[in-house]
C-alpha cells in the first residue's frame, strides 16, 4: 500500500564471521555484554541474522541456546524472536495464540487480518514444518460460528490483490452490506465477510464511501452498533487494514501500551516483524495518530535491555 519504509535494512558492511566473534565475546566471561548484541543484532537484516545463527552454529554452539542461558525476560523473548525467520516466528505466534485453554483471538486477528495471498500459503505450509500440524484445522478447531467463517475465508488466501476499481461493483457491495447489517434486522454476516476477505484495498475504499452515500452512517461505526465481541474486532482489523494498513498497526502498538500493565508480546511482534516492511511509516503514522513519538511511547512503557533493543530497532 503505497511508498512505506522500513527501519532495518541489510546492514552494508556485513561481515558474518566478525559478527560472531563479537557475540560470542559478548556472552563470555561474567556477565553479558547485552549493549555489543543489541548493536549488532538491531542492525541486521533477518537474513543476516541467520546466517550469523548458522556461522555461530559452525563455529562455537547453538546461538539460540547461548542465548537463553545469558538473557531473561522480555529482552531474552525479543531476542529469540529476531533470531526466527519472520514467517517462523509468526507461526510459533499463531500456535501460543491457540495452545492451552482460552485463545488469543487478537493475535489470529492481527495476523491473518493483514496477511497478504502470499503470507497465508507461506503460514500453512511453515506451520506444518514448524509443528506438525495444519494451520486450518487447528484454526477450525479452536474457533466457531462467524468467526470460524470468516478465518477460514481468510486463509484461502484468494484476495483480489490488484489496484482496479469497479464503481458499479462498489455501489453494489455497499448495498448487500447495508442490507445484510443496517438495513434489516439482526446481521447476515457471511455477505459482510465475504466483502471484506475478497475484494482488493482500493475497491474495499471505494465501497466504504459508497456505503457512506448510501446509509449516511461511517463503515466502523456501522460495525461498531451491528456486531460484537471477536468478529467486530476481526471486521474493524480488516476495514483499517484496508483504508491504511500502518495506521492498524500504530493502534496495536498504542493498545498495547495502555492502561494498567504493558502488552509486551504484541510490542515484540509488531516491532520485530514489521521493522523490515513499515515501521518507519508506522512510526509517522503514531505519531500523527497520538502527537507522541513510538520512541517516547516506548520510553514510557519499557525498561532496561528491553527498552534499548526496541529503541534500536525503531531507530
Amino acid at each position: 500500500m503505497g511508498n512505506v519504509q522500513p527501519t532495518i535494512v541489510p546492514y552494508d558492511g556485513f561481515d558474518v564471521m566478525a559478527d560472531v566473534k563479537a557475540i560470542r565475546k559478548a556472552c563470555k566471561g561474567l556477565g553479558t555484554d547485552e549493549k555489543a548484541i543489541i548493536e549488532i543484532l538491531a542492525n541486521r537484516s533477518a537474513d543476516q541474522r541467520q546466517e550469523i545463527k548458522q556461522a555461530y552454529f559452525d563455529k562455537y554452539d547453538d546461538l539460540v541456546d547461548v542465548l537463553k542461558s545469558e538473557l531473561s525476560g522480555n529482552f531474552e523473548n525479543a531476542i529469540l524472536a529476531m533470531l526466527d525467520p519472520p514467517q517462523v516466528y509468526l507461526v510459533k505466534e499463531l500456535r501460543r495464540a491457540m495452545k492451552g485453554a482460552g485463545t488469543d483471538e487478537d493475535v489470529l486477528v492481527e495476523i491473518l487480518c493483514t496477511s497478504t495471498n502470499a503470507d497465508i500459503a507461506m503460514f500453512k505450509e511453515v506451520y506444518f514444518q514448524v509443528h506438525e500440524r495444519d494451520l486450518e484445522a487447528d484454526i477450525e478447531g479452536d474457533t466457531s460460528g462467524d468467526v470460524r467463517r470468516l478465518l477460514t475465508l481468510l486463509l484461502e488466501g484468494t484476495r483480489d490483490e490488484g489496484y482496479e476499481v469497479d464503481e458499479a461493483l462498489a455501489e453494489q457491495d455497499a448495498v448487500s452490506m447495508f442490507e445484510a447489517g443496517e438495513g434489516r434486522f439482526g446481521t447476515d454476516e457471511s455477505t459482510l465477510s465475504y466483502i471484506l476477505a475478497s475484494r482488493n484495498y482500493i475497491q474495499l475504499q471505494a465501497t466504504f464511501k459508497a456505503y457512506e452515500q448510501l446509509s449516511g452512517t461511517e463503515i466502523l461505526d456501522a460495525i461498531e452498533n451491528e456486531t460484537s465481541g471477536t468478529l467486530k474486532d476481526c471486521y474493524k482489523a480488516l476495514v483499517r487494514c484496508a483504508k491504511n494498513p500502518q495506521l492498524y498497526f500504530a493502534r496495536r502498538l498504542n493498545k498495547a501500551m495502555k492502561g494498567a500493565g504493558t502488552d509486551e508480546d504484541t510490542l515484540i511482534r509488531l516491532i520485530v516483524t514489521r521493522s523490515e516492511i513499515d515501521l518507519e511509516t508506522i512510526k509517522d503514522m503514531y505519531l500523527e495518530k497520538y502527537d507522541v513519538s513510538l520512541k517516547d511511547a516506548i520510553c514510557g512503557e519499557c525498561g532496561g535491555d528491553f527498552k534499548r533493543l526496541l529503541l534500536a530497532i525503531c531507530h
